[in-house]
């Protein structure tokens, strides 16, 4: 593996770019390189991982127990990039993607024009919005940015510590921190009771998937050592008097119940990173069944433009293992079409990487019916900030959305949610829901943000540190 430092190292053009180093960019550039392409990697961490395997290559945790053994696997996939003919951009902020394969991309202040024969994203996933009353006090993260602590710097909360939400993320930190030494205090269980009914039709599959025992063994380890408090229906967090914060919940019909906390982590699940494919003009698509939209791919990870493919959790939510394989079905797919191989070869090297795909996909539509976050919990609060860059509440949603907007691109230019650094990465899916609540209709009907080069914040520096040729200023510029 080649590590660039600056886009000063960069040629002007790759046959493969791919974007993001987390599982399936790592699979897919090692792939793609392993058949004699020239690939880009770029990724905004200092290291290889991804959230996934985050800090890899760097953690300061030497105790293999603490975040398992499914973590240390990464260190494999790692090596093989460090082994591979790639070269690495770390550090870098991949702006613009446009159909015709030009990248606009920045490090350390400085931005330059990449072209590419193929794009690979590997964008991965994002914690999905927990907008209840209070989630922005301090005291509040979420679980993924907790994850990120421990695993990037050894780093475990202190103190009182509540897990509140649903997913098997919010079991498997829970599981690292009782490892850790420091168990939560209690796990607020807000999992809809009602999913079970919907879940059980696909629960012989995931008899016969690996997620069986690695879920039993996980969910054995926390039971032991915390409180779980199952069926919560209302959640709210207010200022603690003599604690960081104040925990008050209802289980059903049940009274009011009341939990102080020194650290309060948020989660309900993760869904797909589409504002890159979006913004280079990929189609969307909503799953009723992950609640969330994804990119419309084929089994290769094709998209609805010509050369962009999209793998991993940014493509579609089913983990680790499989954003992996994914990634190197991409891989292959982009060695194919590139000419390293013929279709025939390529599809007899992808059967069994196929056949493993199968194995989890058994057991995914069980976890994905049973942690489908509750309808309520999706919807933003009266008091909660629903759009964190723009600071707008769920309140002036549901009274703009009454109004009969038609969409989030509307309510954008009412209430500007959705313009802010994140670009709609915290909001894109509340405000959506919040408007298809108040039409009656599915999120479907309503689309999702349309959304425009940057799709990260870049100054007017970094736009004019580019080389002055002319035919690269017209390809960032195409916006």
């Amino acid at each position: 593996m080649t590590r660039l430092e600056q886009v000063s190292d960069l040629q002007p053009s790759y046959d493969v770019v791919v974007v993001g180093a987390g599982p399936a960019g790592m699979a897919a550039a090692t792939e793609a390189a392993a058949h004699g392409l020239e690939v880009l990697l770029v990724d905004e961490a200092v290291s290889p991982g991804g959230q996934i395997f985050r800090a890899i290559t760097q953690t300061p945790l030497r105790n293999r127990e603490v975040l398992g053994e499914d973590y240390w696997r990464g260190r494999a996939a790692a090596d093989s990039l460090l082994a591979s003919g790639v070269h690495y951009l770390p550090g870098a902020t991949v702006w613009h993607l446009d159909a015709g394969l030009q990248f606009g991309l920045s490090v350390g202040g400085r931005a330059a024009a990449v072209t590419a024969r193929r794009a690979v994203l590997a964008t991965g996933a994002l914690e999905r919005p927990f907008p209840v009353k209070g989630w922005t006090l301090p005291g509040v993260m979420s679980a993924g940015a907790a994850q990120t602590l421990l695993k990037a710097s050894g780093m475990v909360p202190q103190g009182r510590v509540v897990l509140a939400g649903t997913g098997p993320l919010l079991w498997l930190l829970a599981s690292q921190l009782v490892a850790a030494g420091h168990p939560p205090t209690a796990i607020l269980d807000t999992t809809p009771t009602g999913n079970w009914r919907h879940a059980v039709r696909a629960f012989p599959g995931f008899l016969r998937s690996p997620y069986l025992a690695k879920g039993l063994r996980l969910l054995m380890r926390v039971r032991r050592a915390v409180r779980v408090v199952p069926g919560v229906t209302e959640l709210a967090i207010e200022p603690g008097a003599s604690c960081a914060a104040e925990l008050v919940f209802h289980r059903g019909m049940r009274p009011a119940e009341r939990m102080a906390a020194d650290h309060v982590l948020l989660h309900q699940g993760v869904t797909p990173n589409v504002n890159l494919a979006n913004a280079a003009g990929c189609a969307l698509e909503w799953s009723e069944l992950q609640a969330c939209f994804r990119p419309r791919s084929d089994a290769w990870g094709r998209s609805s433009i010509e050369g962009i493919a999209i793998t991993g959790d940014g493509s579609r939510i089913a983990g680790a293992e499989i954003a992996a394989l994914r990634g190197q079905l991409a891989g292959l797919d982009a060695a194919c079409e590139l000419g390293r191989m013929d279709a025939e070869a390529r599809d007899k090297l992808a059967a069994p990487i196929r056949a493993r795909i199968a194995t989890y996909d058994r057991g995914r539509e069980f976890l994905d019916r049973l942690y489908r976050p509750s309808d309520h919990f999706r919807l933003p609060h009266d008091e909660a900030l629903a759009c964190r860059c723009e600071e707008v509440t769920g309140r002036q949603l549901r009274e703009v959305a009454a109004l009969g907007v038609p969409g989030p691109n509307q309510m954008k230019s009412m209430l500007r949610c959705g313009m802010g650094p994140c670009q709609g990465r915290l909001c894109g899916l509340t405000v959506v829901e919040a408007v298809a609540a108040a039409r009656g209709v599915s999120p479907a009907d309503v689309g999702y943000y349309r959304l425009r080069s940057p799709v990260k914040p870049i100054t007017v520096a970094e736009i004019a540190s580019m080389p002055r040729k002319a035919s690269d200023e017209k390809a960032v510029l195409r916006v």
